[in-house]
């Protein structure tokens, strides 16, 4: 079912890897002319322009943006009961594992009289977008929210799209995770024009002010990410997520099993996801090939799966050994990287460029999605090469602090006016040397 790509007795330039491996074709700028106009509409228009393109995107207009706080309180209420347990538990260990990265200020005595302290400080107010196409996904909102809420975000609001099934107000679960978390504020809009309203603000129908955000997070489609790339410098944002990525480095310990259900744990996202295997062993390439015809007939979105996996962004990629293995998926840097070897823990710590790796036969890709402790929004379309996933850092901004006393500044003072003139701008130095008098 995967294609191959037989790469064995020939280790390509990084820059050739980049050309041969599987990778979706994810064009935004394709779609910059189609979304510009949306945003821009959003911008003069506020609300109206907002309702009138959910309307036509989502088939739904809602009575208001926001949704009512009671609205998330009877979703809660009425959750089931297996769904509040699970959704307990991600919320439990993310925050466990998103606590022990907040960063604490640091001062550092450059001279006697002269400090410089590193401050962080959280962003005042940001929009968390959990999409809500072909799934639904609370997880989102919990991998959103929990580190915005660790690194002290004091405004927060979460956007889902509107369900015409749900009257116009975002999945029940969705509403259910945002008041599990505390959040009071959920807007019931999505794609670009959930990204316009964020950066541009509005009034909502009955009056209500929409206050913009400063930084805006979480997956969407194409057309969330491109509205984000025509905002990015309004607003902050992530990233500009592309559809899902597995890639599992593995070698003949590996059994086939695990390793077709895994990949048809990202494949079942879109038909868009990609599902790579990098393996020395053609034996468990043919044997994967066999488990994936066998499974995929048995899960309910076989045709989604089934296209995602024939695309051109998945595929088999044979290598010689283990070696060349990691030169694959370092070239690579996959969203999701499981390692599936002997010795995974030893093969784990050479990658050098992942998302996040999953070491061993018993970490798959579906325990970070939900329950690890780890986050699941992650850099894909290779952008793990130069990117790190959604953090506590995200929300954080470092301030540097410098304070020097009279006596300290005068110290350096000849090396300030000395660098200023080798750049021809007097007045740096100038500004240094008024505070002191000639006879100083």
């Amino acid at each position: 079912m995967l294609s191959r790509t037989d790469l064995r007795g020939r280790v390509p330039s990084p820059a050739q890897l980049r050309a041969v491996l599987p990778r979706a074709d994810v064009d935004v700028d394709a779609v910059l002319h189609q979304v510009r106009p949306i945003v821009d509409d959003v911008r003069d228009r506020g609300v109206p322009a907002v309702l009138d393109h959910t309307e036509r995107f989502d088939t739904v207009r809602p009575a208001t943006v926001r949704v009512p706080e009671e609205a998330l309180k009877e979703a809660l209420d009425g959750l089931d009961a297996r769904v509040r347990a699970a959704l307990d538990e991600c919320v439990a260990r993310a925050r466990a594992v998103h606590a022990d990265q907040r960063r604490t200020d640091t001062t550092t005595q450059v001279v006697p009289g002269g400090t410089v302290t590193e401050r962080w400080v959280p962003v005042r107010r940001v929009g968390l977008y959990a999409p809500g196409g072909l799934a639904v996904y609370p997880s989102s909102v919990v991998m959103n929210v929990v580190p915005a809420q660790t690194a002290g975000v004091e405004s927060l609001v979460v956007c889902s799209p509107p369900q015409a099934e749900f009257g116009g107000r975002p999945h029940p679960t969705i509403l259910a995770a945002a008041a599990l978390l505390g959040v009071t504020e959920v807007w019931a809009v999505g794609g670009a024009q959930a990204v316009a309203l964020l950066a541009y603000g509005g009034e909502d129908t009955d009056g209500t002010e929409l206050e913009p955000v400063d930084l805006v997070t979480g997956p969407g489609n194409v057309y969330l990410t491109a509205a984000k790339r025509l905002l990015r410098g309004l607003v902050g944002i992530d990233a500009e997520a592309g559809p899902t990525e597995i890639a599992i480095l593995a070698d003949a310990t590996a059994d086939p099993v695990h390793v077709a259900a895994d990949l048809i744990s990202q494949a079942e996202h879109d038909t868009l996801a990609a599902s790579v295997l990098v393996t020395d062993s053609t034996d468990l390439a043919d044997a994967v090939d066999a488990e994936l015809a066998r499974q995929v007939e048995r899960t309910r979105h076989t045709e989604r799966i089934t296209t995602a996996l024939r695309g051109k962004q998945s595929g088999c990629v044979l290598v010689s050994g283990m070696d060349d293995g990691l030169s694959v998926v370092d070239a690579y840097a996959a969203e999701h990287l499981e390692v599936q070897t002997a010795n995974a823990s030893e093969v784990a710590a050479r990658v050098r460029a992942a998302g996040a790796i999953f070491v061993g036969p018993h970490s798959p890709v579906s325990l970070g999605d939900y329950c690890a402790g780890s986050n699941h929004v992650l850099p894909t379309g290779g952008c793990a090469r130069h990117s790190s996933g959604l953090s506590v850092q995200t929300f954080l901004r470092g301030i540097h602090v410098v304070d020097y006393s009279r006596e300290a500044l005068r110290a350096v003072a000849p090396h300030v006016v000395a660098l200023a003139d080798a750049e021809d701008l007097p007045a740096h130095g100038q500004a240094v040397t008024a505070r002191f008098g000639s006879a100083e």
